[in-house]
């Protein structure tokens, strides 16, 4: 390099060095990812943090290596200082986007070893709610970190921090006041994070919809209603309002039908259906609660209440829909008679002008409504 030195023109020298230095380690660089990633393929985690944090690394080796030629440079060189200033906030910047990246890689690590695509998928459902809502938390304090970082490079920000600190009384309360609704959704994610009382996929009932969790965000939560509109809810609900959640600590779930039918209608026989009827729907019945019991009478007909479980909130509804089908096929095929009855007494009187009339006997009459 000794025949940069002998150039005149130090401008021209500074623009020539730094050029070489940038497109030597741009390329040193990408060598040394390409290497790592090579090394790293068969590890989870150094690959996945290579693989995410290759594009920031790559800038950020020229940009110090830009940032070396300028500081040793000449303080004569004409935008010398905001040449060094600018390179400082890009370094900022993008170790700024190095550390989202990471935060990521570790994210995206959690996920793959705890997948949801399982029956059984409350304990990853958990860990996958907990690493969203503190990833995301993570990521805000580092972009606050690195918007800091950029600011305290200006004198004049520093002095309108130091400023604004001291002058903290109304004004601190007023942006205090205004900045309310993100710190309480900041605190509420905080909350779900460690308490979760909502998880990913869980089964909510929210503003009386049915749906599951689709997505919880540093603010909101998406509920996926059954159909497929979406449910945008604050963090703050979850926690200052009760709620249903089906899928709390298990997955699996009692579901219940209700039948009116008359009292000459025998039980067994529609017992001993019910139970076939569950047997022949393994997949959506998880056979452990197949149940017909009376629950209520008045004095037209009696209750009956089918209690049958199944392995999720999903299954249990189409098992509610076929038992209800079939169960009221089978009464109306085998015992028709059976079903609902208005029952009434008609009594016809003799007219006293009428001496041929006689008073007919009262008659006890069924009527069926349609069903």
């Amino acid at each position: 390099m000794e025949w940069l030195s002998n150039l005149e023109n130090p401008i021209l020298r500074v623009l020539i060095a730094a050029s070489i230095a940038v497109l030597l380690f741009g390329v040193l660089a990408r060598l040394g990812l390409k290497l790592l990633r090579r090394l790293t393929r068969p590890f989870l985690f150094p690959r996945e943090l290579t693989k995410k944090t290759s594009a920031p690394i790559g800038l950020l080796v020229p940009l110090l290596a830009l940032q070396v030629v300028w500081t040793g440079s000449s303080d004569d060189i004409p935008f010398i200082g905001l040449l060094r200033h600018v390179t400082v906030l890009l370094i900022i910047a993008t170790l700024t986007w190095l550390g989202l990246r990471a935060v990521s890689a570790v994210q995206q690590v959690i996920v793959l070893l705890n997948p949801v695509d399982i029956s059984d998928n409350l304990r990853a459902r958990r860990i996958q709610t907990q690493t969203r809502v503190l990833v995301r938390t993570l990521c805000v304090l580092v972009i606050i970190f690195g918007v800091s970082s950029m600011l305290m490079t200006f004198p004049g920000a520093r002095q309108f921090g130091a400023s604004l600190l001291a002058s903290a009384g109304l004004a601190g309360l007023a942006v205090g006041f205004a900045a309310r609704p993100v710190l309480g959704n900041l605190i509420a994610g905080l909350q779900i994070a460690i308490t979760q009382p909502i998880r990913l996929d869980d089964v909510v009932i929210v503003e009386n919809e049915w749906g599951r969790i689709e997505e919880i965000t540093g603010t909101y939560v998406v509920v996926r209603i059954w159909d497929s509109r979406r449910l945008v809810v604050p963090l703050t609900y979850f926690i200052e309002n009760p709620f249903q959640n089906w899928t709390r600590h298990s997955a699996s779930l009692l579901g219940s039908v209700f039948f009116w039918v008359d009292y000459s209608l025998p039980l067994e026989p529609l017992r001993r259906e019910l139970e076939r009827l569950c047997a022949e729907e393994p997949g959506l019945w998880d056979g452990e609660v197949c149940v017909l019991q009376v629950t209520d009478c008045n004095e037209r007909a009696m209750q009956l209440r089918v209690l049958a479980s199944s392995g999720d909130s999903s299954r249990n509804w189409d098992l509610r829909c076929y038992l209800r089908e079939n169960l009221l096929a089978f009464i109306n095929h085998h015992h028709p008679g059976s079903l609902p009855r208005l029952r009434a007494n008609l009594e016809t009187r003799a007219q006293p002008s009428d001496a041929a009339q006689h008073t007919s006997e009262g008659r006890f009459t069924d009527l069926q409504p349609p069903v």
